[in-house]
This record gives C-alpha cells, structure tokens and sequence, in this order.
C-alpha cells in the first residue's frame, strides 16, 4: 500500500447523493458541483459515478476542467460557471453550456456563437441575489432578455443564482430576500423571454435548509463529498475522500531539544515523535503544527507538532502504542476533514480541495479496483 494515499469512496459519494434526493421531490433536478478535481479528489471518477447515478448535470469552475470531464467520456450537461472569453473555441468544441453573467460576457458570447453558425446554443443566465460575486443586476433583466431575443444563435437553459449564507440561521433573513429576489428577476425574465428555462439557487446547505428554493434544480457540492456545514447532517452523510500517511521514522526526544524548521517546538519532558511523509507542498497548512491540529494512530490523538515542513510532519506520539510503518489518519470518517480544518482556522472546502495530485488517488468502489 503507498505510504501516503487518499482514499475515495465512491460507495459514500453513492450514500450522500441518495440522502440529499431524499430532501428534494422527486421532479426536482439534481446538479453535482465537480470543480476543483472534485473538491480535491478526482474529478473524473466522481463525474463517472454521478453519470451512473442519474443525475442531470455536472458542474465545473472553468473550461480546461470540463474538457478533461469530456476526454474521460463524461456525457452528462456540464455547465461553466466562470468561462472565459478565449476559452470560448474551446467549450464549443466540447459541448460545454457557459454560465453568462454579465453585460460584456453576453454579448461578446453571443457574438461568438453567431460567428461559429450556432443555433439555440444552451446558455445559463446568473442573477446576482446579494452574494455579490458574479452576476446581472435585477435591473439587467430586461438587457439580458432584449439580447437573447435579438437572435437564435443561443437560447436561455436555465437562470440561477448563488446563495451567501445558507449555512447560517443568523443570515435567515439575508437568505429569504436572496430567494424572493431571485424569483422575482427569474420570472420577469421568463416573461419577456416567452419561455420557461429552469431555475436553480440552491446549494448543499439550502437543499437541507430551504425547500422553498428548490425551484427546478438544486446544486450540491460540498454534500456530495460528505459535509452538511452542521453536525447533525455531518453525521448523516459520509466522507468520500480520506487521507492516510504511514510513520517514516520514530524519535526519543530529551527535554529541551527542538523539533522541525526555526526551532519552533522545544521539549519540556521526555516524549517520543514520528516524522510523516506528507507536508505543505501535499496541502498540509503551515497553520498547522504547534498546538494546532492532530492526526490518529492507533485509535489516539497524535498532536502536529514544530513547524510543517514541505514534504513533512512531526507528531507527537508520547504514550502510543505503535512502530515505524504504521499507518496514519490524517483525516476520514472517524477524524472528519471537518475537524483538522477547524483546528486549523479554516473550512473543510480549502482543506479537501489543497491536497495536492502528487499524493495518490485509490478507490473504493471504482472499476478500476475490479
């Protein structure tokens, strides 16, 4: 077994996308959120198994990722969230539906599809409800309509919109104004389009939290890899992806001697550390160590100690049972990514989604482990 590997359980992934169809009606469309080599694991062999689990969409930062989907025969939609003008030849080539969210992106898109003789391209209009990231403006409807009717070259799929803080019943009221203004905008636009594309607003969190923002469709990302932002929906849904590393060497270490880079961990007694063959440049943070963060072995609590170096940890394994070679959790199902990130001042998105390719991907429940 490789010493250091993240493990992705499709059979979870399966798990999650059934429980987040139980909190939707059975009409509703389900889009699986694939950027970022699937929140860190691997995008291909996610996008595979949710092709395989039936749902409607995929979806993808930015064109490169959605050309690689295509290579590795993903048939699924793929919507682009944040395309790019010159990559424009690129998603046409591959069939990927742009998300179009501004005055100069619409235009110059539908410029680019008169000029390739398309017709009835599918493209996905993003309303900008608070978020106040990417997105037309309410006042912007009527731009947008004008445009689209102005020709046949594309021809609206779906309007959506982001939501800010649907995690967060503090933001109640923020989240409900988001919904009520997405809707208003959405059917003015259908309105003046004079047919009805598809809506979708809801993320993980409004899919366990707002039923009233369903609309036609809902967006999962952060769920389908096993985090619900609560920890009562933490505990329903499981982790697809879990890192594991292995003890390299094991230290005695006397009082006042120094562990790692500058010094930064001294001891105070007697204690024993194991070196780990994992570090920043593997998407360890150097705000882990010194008090911040542990990993397990044997079932124990092993603290991140001294500096995290490039290609290494140090632990301290003072009153653990165990040897060079034994494995390590980094995080997964019984040490939740949830957890380490937290106790490294961050969100378990950042985390997944840092750990490096050079670490190697081995599945669970994937045809190419039969």
């Amino acid at each position: 077994m490789t010493a250091t590997r993240l493990e992705i359980d499709l059979n979870a992934l399966a798990h999650n996308v059934a429980y987040l169809k139980s909190q939707i009606a059975p009409e509703i469309k389900m889009m699986g959120v694939v950027k970022a080599f699937g929140y860190g694991s691997d995008a291909v062999a996610v996008a595979l198994k949710l092709q395989d689990l039936d749902l409607a969409y995929l979806a993808v930062a930015y064109v490169p990722e959605g050309v690689a989907l295509r290579k590795a025969g993903v048939r699924l939609p793929i919507l682009v969230l944040h395309p790019q003008p010159e990559n424009f030849q690129l998603l046409l080539e591959h069939c990927l539906e742009p998300s179009l969210y501004s005055p100069r992106l619409l235009k110059s898109f539908i410029a680019f599809a008169k000029a390739e003789q398309q017709k009835n391209y599918p493209v996905h209009i993003k309303i900008n409800t608070g978020l106040n990231r990417l997105g037309f403006w309410e006042n912007d409807v009527d731009f947008i309509a004008d445009q689209c009717q102005q020709t046949t070259a594309v021809k609206v799929a779906s309007i959506f919109s982001h939501l800010a803080a649907s995690e967060d019943p503090k933001e109640r009221p923020f989240t409900l104004h988001q919904i009520s203004s997405f809707k208003n905008s959405a059917q003015t636009l259908c309105n003046t389009l004079g047919y009805q594309p598809f809506l979708h607003q809801s993320n993980t969190s409004a899919i366990l939290n707002y039923p009233e923002a369903h609309f036609d469709m809902v967006r999962t990302g952060i769920g389908m890899y096993g985090y619900g932002n609560e920890a009562r929906y933490d505990a329903i849904l499981k982790p697809v992806a879990s890192l594991y590393t292995t003890i390299s060497q094991i230290h005695q270490i006397e009082p006042g001697e120094s562990v790692g880079y500058n010094r930064a961990f001294k001891a105070s007694t007697y204690m024993k550390t194991a070196t780990l063959p994992l570090g920043h440049a593997d998407g360890i943070s150097r705000s882990l160590g010194n008090g911040k963060g542990h990993v397990v072995i044997a079932g124990k609590k092993a603290p991140i100690i001294g500096n995290v170096c490039m290609d290494m940890i140090m632990v301290d394994i003072t009153g653990i049972p165990c040897k060079e070679g034994d494995q390590v959790v980094v995080f997964g199902a019984d040490h939740k990514a949830s957890a380490l990130a937290e106790e490294a001042a961050t969100i378990s998105y950042e985390l997944l989604t840092a750990i490096s390719q050079r670490v190697k991907r081995v599945f669970i429940g994937h045809p190419q482990n039969s």
